[in-house]
């Protein structure tokens, strides 16, 4: 075929492809972050299945960072405060299972909520979700005091590690559910057909961040998830500096992970990152 004609020919399938990359670049939060910007109310604080939820810090008005049990518990807090970072999509009042699982074992959850979601001001992204988190772990050890752990979920996993590294002091320990070690390479492997590593502006890298962290990092891998797939959060997990533990639930997905509050993973987690950082019992300032 001479030259001109497979110009020709193959213009309109580079001109699509030029197209889908542009599409990609420019539609990328879109696909990143999917907030429910639905401010609360008496109605979704208070749904008929689950906890009612109170927005916090209390009687903080528009200016809410995240929400907590509404009706606490005598025993919240005395193993410490956890600041749970959810996943892309919906809102925190979305998370209330980890209210049911982790509160019983006597741990205070703050479910923090981001910029652009659930009725917050701003517009989500690596830096504005960052930032908002460092601040939301600030005032919760301002008000709490130690120990004070940082938990997240898929994107809020990402997020926390870049949280958890960053506050001073650093977080007592971590957990990460469904990571990815980071976005350029997820995407990449998603998106095989495009330039995706080189596309992406959030760069989420949890594998750099957690180098330097010197406290118990959990990780929870779904071995049949097909949006991390689960090859990226082991390597996350093999690139982690110890003190470090798994969990691997080799039939679980992304989204149907162990999270009933019976699940016995629960009580290992925060048994293991309480005996991990054997300072922060002895060191406790829980109020």
């Amino acid at each position: 075929m001479r030259p001109w004609r497979l110009l020709i020919t193959s213009s309109p399938l580079l001109l699509g492809y030029l197209f889908l990359m542009g599409f990609m670049t420019l539609n990328q939060d879109q696909l990143l972050y999917l907030p429910d910007p639905t401010p609360p109310s008496a109605a979704n604080l208070h749904p008929r299945l689950g906890p009612a939820l109170a927005p916090w810090p209390l009687a903080s008005g528009s200016a809410f960072r995240g929400y907590v049990r509404a009706e606490a518990g005598a025993a919240q807090g005395r193993r410490g405060t956890l600041v749970l970072f959810h996943g892309n999509a919906g809102s925190a009042r979305d998370r209330t299972y980890y209210l049911n699982a982790l509160e019983p074992l006597g741990v205070r959850v703050i479910l923090a909520e981001y910029p652009g979601y659930g009725g917050r001001d701003g517009s989500p992204s690596q830096a504005s979700l960052v930032a908002d988190g460092r601040e939301t772990v600030r005032l919760a050890r301002a008000a709490y005091g130690e120990p004070l752990w940082v938990w997240g979920e898929s994107l809020g996993a990402a997020v926390a590690a870049q949280v958890a590294v960053a506050v001073e002091p650093p977080a007592t320990g971590l957990m990460l559910i469904t990571p990815w070690d980071n976005l350029p390479d997820l995407a990449q492997a998603l998106y095989w057909y495009l330039p995706a590593r080189w596309l992406v502006r959030d760069r989420y890298d949890t594998r750099a961040a957690l180098q330097t962290f010197q406290g118990p990092k959990g990780v929870l891998i779904a071995g049949r998830d097909q949006i991390v797939p689960p090859a990226h959060s082991q390597g996350l997990y093999e690139a982690l500096p110890e003190p470090k533990r798994r969990w691997l639930f080799p039939q679980a997905g992304h989204n149907d992970w162990p999270s009933y509050p019976a699940a016995a993973w629960w009580g290992e987690a925060m048994t293991w990152l309480e005996a991990m950082a054997p300072h922060a019992a002895r060191t406790s300032t829980i109020r």
